[in-house]
């Protein structure tokens, strides 16, 4: 049976999308956080990246042990699977540079995915203005409060309370943490 292709439905196939990952591979943030991850004594094989079909309404994520999936059918520009990629290898550079990082805990949940949010470029403005958020000031950080506590919300282990106190607790340090980073960018 052949793959229908992302232009007559939302999504694209696997295919399509395995072939952005590949084009994601090659651009310089993603080569800077493999670079670093490497440099780190992460090693990443071939099949680090995976594009995978999600039955749940999610992008992608990073799974301990298996690596990042992309969910190709919730995928359909070049720039959205960067985004998803460069999000990921933040949590996996979080989990190689901490040999204690556990997810199930809500602080350590949090502050990964607040320096995901806030190294990625998840919250530009222009990415913002896509999504209908339309503030001018002061979006960033609203941007990635709303994305933290969306995230730790969903951990089965984190209730959407335990998540928000669990951001407060660590956005400080974990906002200003820019690693790999000299700056966010």
């Amino acid at each position: 049976m052949e793959e229908v292709s992302y232009k007559k439905y939302k999504g694209c196939t696997i295919k399509e999308c395995h072939n952005m990952i590949q084009t994601s591979l090659r651009t310089p943030m993603v080569k800077f956080l493999m670079e670093h991850m490497e440099k780190a004594g992460c090693k990443l094989g071939d099949n680090f990246i995976k594009a995978v079909h999600c039955k749940q309404q999610m992008s992608g994520g990073y799974l301990r042990g298996d690596g990042i999936v992309v969910c190709s059918n919730h995928m359909e520009l070049q720039d959205d699977v960067n985004q998803v990629v460069i999000h990921e290898l933040i949590h996996a550079y979080d989990e190689c540079r901490a040999a204690n990082l556990d997810w199930s805990n809500c602080a350590h949940h949090a502050c990964s995915e607040i320096r995901a949010g806030h190294l990625s470029g998840d919250c530009h403005y222009k990415r913002e203005l896509l999504r209908g958020f339309m503030k001018i000031r002061g979006h960033e950080q609203e941007c990635v409060r709303r994305r933290v506590l969306k995230s730790v919300s969903s951990n089965p282990f984190c209730s959407e309370t335990a998540a928000k106190d669990a951001m407060e607790a660590v956005w400080d340090i974990c906002y200003n943490d820019t690693k790999p980073f000299d700056r966010a960018p």
